[in-house]
């Protein structure tokens, strides 16, 4: 696994655990002082909180697929390339393969982090300049 794959899938966790619980503080105040009628600006709101996470979740499996068609092909060429040209093929090495496989994993797993952090950060943003009115 390489270290700036680690060190990107690291950034990416560290960002959204910082982030989420911001906004959903924010959120769940909102909720507490709107009651049982809701303003306009408060149904937004939530109906955006409620799109955004459906959203969030189907731009996260379409990025780690994307991703993983891209390692499969990477692979595939890999294994064709070293089929035909036997003398310029790497050794087999299992630990090599292991490692490969480690770099691929989390190159999928932050493909399907990236959305959800491009979302959670921007919440934080947004809702941290707004103001919580009762």
């Amino acid at each position: 696994m390489s270290r700036r794959s680690n060190n990107s899938l690291a950034q990416h966790s560290a960002a959204i655990a910082w982030t989420a619980p911001q906004v959903v503080a924010h959120r769940l105040a909102r909720m507490a002082l709107a009651g049982p009628v809701l303003s306009a600006r408060d149904r937004r709101e939530f109906s955006r909180m409620s799109a955004e996470k459906v959203t969030a979740f189907y731009e996260s499996w379409n990025a780690m697929f994307a991703q993983g068609l891209r390692i499969h092909q990477e692979m595939w060429s890999a294994s064709l390339r070293d089929m035909w040209f036997p003398w310029q093929a790497h050794t087999y090495s299992p630990t090599r393969q292991m490692l490969a496989l480690q770099s691929a994993t989390s190159r999928i797993l932050e493909q399907g982090m990236l959305p959800v952090r491009k979302r959670t950060v921007a919440n934080a943003r947004r809702l941290g300049r707004t103001r919580r009115r009762g």
